[in-house]
């Protein structure tokens, strides 16, 4: 409550000014200056306690809408210790359906995880394991190709040749 007023209760106020008798009150303001020595200093401690009024008055209201508000929460309970507790088991209840649910959610995104990895290794084992094989095949049946080719072109230029050797000896020795 009197965090809503700015003033602190402080018994005796002693020491602080010259003139006792027009400073020493009840309730003495957080503002450490000594009380003034002016002549309005009722008006100012009138205008005091009527800020402090109207602070009680907001403290009062804030409480009356307090105790409304919780009347109001307890929706006919004996105690407001019973709807609390009341509430306490319904989040607890709500807490342990949200852990169960995330539960089940992480089982089911492991298997949906597992599920996906089987696929996967299925579809790399029956797809593309075959293909990387055929396409290393094929290279090889080209590598092989192009050597074939290389010695077809070995044959044929040395075929050539002993023909061309053949058809001089042929020539040498019949013409002789």
């Amino acid at each position: 409550m009197l965090a809503f007023t700015r003033g602190l209760f402080l018994l005796p106020l002693f020491g602080m000014t010259e003139d006792l008798e027009k400073c020493q009150m009840l309730f003495k303001w957080i503002d450490r200056r000594p009380c003034p020595l002016e002549e309005d200093q009722d008006s100012l401690i009138r205008e005091d306690f009527i800020i402090i009024k109207q602070q009680i008055e907001d403290a009062a209201r804030v409480l009356e809408n307090l105790g409304k508000s919780i009347s109001y929460d307890l929706d006919g309970e004996d105690s407001y210790g019973k709807y609390l507790k009341r509430e306490i088991v319904q989040i607890s209840d709500a807490f342990t359906n949200v852990e169960k649910s995330l539960l089940e959610l992480e089982t089911k995104f492991k298997q949906s995880q597992e599920t996906e990895q089987r696929e996967e290794n299925e579809f790399t084992n029956n797809f593309i394991n075959p293909m990387y094989n055929v396409r290393d095949t094929l290279q090889e049946t080209l590598d092989i190709s192009s050597g074939l080719k290389d010695k077809h072109e070995l044959i044929s230029l040395i075929i050539r040749s002993h023909g061309s050797r053949l058809s001089r000896l042929k020539n040498d020795y019949l013409n002789v």
